[in-house]
């Protein structure tokens, strides 16, 4: 079987393209390019099946798009279609929402809701779901503008790096004359652009240079609410600017690791933050994506005690979230009414009939996926762009030893997974994780010693492998 090694994502095709319009503050660039077609080929190039879901997922990203093309009146009105998903672990699920958020550049948070309410425990803020998203799309924005400003950062770094190790004489002898002047400053310069030669074809990387670094301590404090107990940084810097992140010390790095940190306190003084704050608000507003993961598990009402009372109320304090709320955040206020959720449950107990029905209101849309057969395991392990065959593949060829899976082999591997789901805890595609580390334990410790060697993995390899498997009917005993 040959295996490629995973590739960029291929050029989206032409077609189905909605009318030009300015870019809008916060939207990732190129978003609205991705038709619902496009969108459901590039998840299939990491997702075995599952059409209803990437479908679903795919119109409600263009949905979006359409809204920023409404009058503004009108867009404001127009809901976001949140999803529920059903089905068991291990089928997809999350890997569509996160390739989602990829795909789309979005900012992508995933959360279970478990962590909101445990008996006898009172759980997280709700808000500090947005509070979160709110820093991710920060990081987001800021290496997106780190990027644009990457050569000058790097030049300007450069420059402060040559001037450590080639510091102006402070004790210049007298110029007698206006050529002696010039013969000085050509020598200098020549000095230093050998400098900048050696730097750049790394002779220079085993020098050290003294750098002045940033020492800042910015205390953390316990914030405390109704909700619980939320942990915040809280950022002492911003309130008491001189005596926090002023202060500065001087330490000895190596020239590699000191270009490193000259290049990023460069682009960080020529990105403007205001503006990167700005922006990362009105991305998390208009393309925020939360997953809301085991939402089943805080789905019940019946009775009027227990735990039933506490799922009831997170269902509760959630629901002004995905209804479209503001909160406060470290950066100011961010409304949540257009940040899109997507849910997800085994729905094992429980149905989607049993959450509060303020909340499945806002859930208007509900596909189920579908479980595992032996034969979508054979092509998750061998069809998508990060399919483990591949992975593994890939991982021992970096000691030099070639690895073939025959069609054989990874049948044998799908084969004892489903297994394994069918007499033990199904976790979907999640169980090729561990078949597959059995499978290659032994070739994976031995292949430092094994460089130059072709090694092909059969049917027959595989089940000796997995003997264990074969003598036991206690399966759990061996694969968790």
């Amino acid at each position: 079987m040959v295996i490629h090694l995973p590739g960029s994502l291929g050029d989206k095709e032409s077609g189905g393209q909605l009318a030009p319009r300015a870019q809008l503050a916060g939207t990732p660039p190129d978003l609205e390019d991705l038709t619902p077609r496009q969108i459901v080929s590039e998840l299939d190039k990491y997702i075995v099946g599952q059409g209803a879901a990437k479908r679903a997922v795919a119109i409600a990203i263009r949905n979006r798009q359409r809204r920023l093309r409404l009058p503004p009146d009108l867009a404001d009105e127009v809901a976001p279609k949140n999803i529920i998903m059903i089905g068991p672990t291990g089928v997809g699920k999350t890997e569509i929402s996160r390739r989602l958020s990829r795909l789309t550049r979005s900012p992508f948070l995933k959360v279970e809701a478990t962590k909101f309410t445990e008996v006898g425990y009172v759980g997280r803020d709700v808000e500090s779901m947005v509070r979160d998203l709110v820093e991710i799309a920060l990081d987001m924005v800021r290496q997106e503008h780190v990027a644009t400003v990457e050569a000058r950062a790097r030049d300007h770094a450069e420059e402060m790096l040559l001037d450590l190790l080639l510091p102006p004489t402070r004790h210049t002898p007298p110029v007698t004359n206006v050529e002696d002047e010039a013969d000085v400053r050509v020598d200098r310069r020549e000095t230093r652009e050998k400098l900048r030669a050696q730097l750049r074809d790394g002779f220079l990387d085993d020098r050290t240079v003294e750098v002045e670094v940033s020492e800042s301590q910015i205390p953390t404090f316990q914030i405390f609410s109704g909700q619980g107990t939320e942990q915040m940084d809280v950022s002492m810097k911003n309130m008491l600017p001189n005596i926090f992140g002023g202060q500065k010390t001087r330490r000895r790095m190596r020239v590699p690791e000191a270009l490193e940190h000259l290049e990023r306190e460069a682009a960080e003084g020529l990105i403007n933050e205001q503006e990167v704050t700005r922006e990362a608000i009105a991305r998390v507003e208009t393309s925020g994506i939360i997953f809301l993961d085991e939402i089943d598990k805080i789905a019940g009402r019946q009775g009027g005690h227990g735990p039933d009372v506490s799922r009831e109320g997170v269902q509760r304090d959630i629901l002004p979230i995905v209804e479209g709320t503001v909160v406060n955040t470290r950066y100011g206020m961010v409304r949540s009414d257009h940040v899109l959720f997507l849910s997800a449950g085994a729905f094992h107990t429980t149905k989607p009939s049993d959450l509060i029905p303020e909340l499945q209101g806002r859930f208007p849309i509900r596909v189920e996926l579908d479980a595992l057969s032996k034969e979508d395991l054979v092509r998750i392990l061998t069809e998508p762009e990060n399919a483990l065959v591949r992975q593994y593949t890939a991982l021992l060829f970096t000691e030099g030893v070639q690895v073939d899976f025959s069609e054989g082999a990874v049948a044998t591997i799908a084969e004892y997974a489903a297994l394994v789901n069918e007499r033990t805890e199904n976790i979907g595609a999640r169980r090729l994780h561990t078949i597959m580390e059995r499978v290659v334990e032994e070739l994976s410790f031995t292949a430092p010693e094994r460089s130059g060697e072709k090694i092909t993995i059969d049917e027959d390899y595989v089940r000796a492998a997995l003997k264990d498997l074969v003598a036991d009917e206690d399966l759990s005993k061996y694969i968790l």
